[in-house]
């Protein structure tokens, strides 16, 4: 599959249990599940409260970020969210 060239978060949405649906500025709409990279990467521990999950808000890139510095590149919630990573 080929990318976009530059790939933008316009909407998401928490949907529980490290679940967010998102919305991509070509107009792609689909599901994530973050709880692998949640579980798996040390920078995301304080995200693995379920509350402190739920407050991420889009950066300047735009894509979800989170107060502890934690974020995933939009490229990756493209993939995960077209089902083709």
């Amino acid at each position: 599959m080929n990318l976009p060239e530059c790939v933008s978060v316009t909407k998401a949405e928490y949907l529980g249990e490290y679940r967010v649906s998102l919305s991509f500025h070509d107009g792609v709409t689909g599901e994530v599940d973050l709880r692998d990279l949640i579980f798996s990467q040390p920078m995301a521990e304080p995200l693995r409260d379920p509350i402190a999950f739920a407050q991420f808000f889009l950066d300047g890139w735009p894509t979800l970020a989170w107060e502890c510095g934690f974020d995933v590149a939009p490229e990756s919630l493209y993939e995960r969210a077209t089902g083709n990573f």
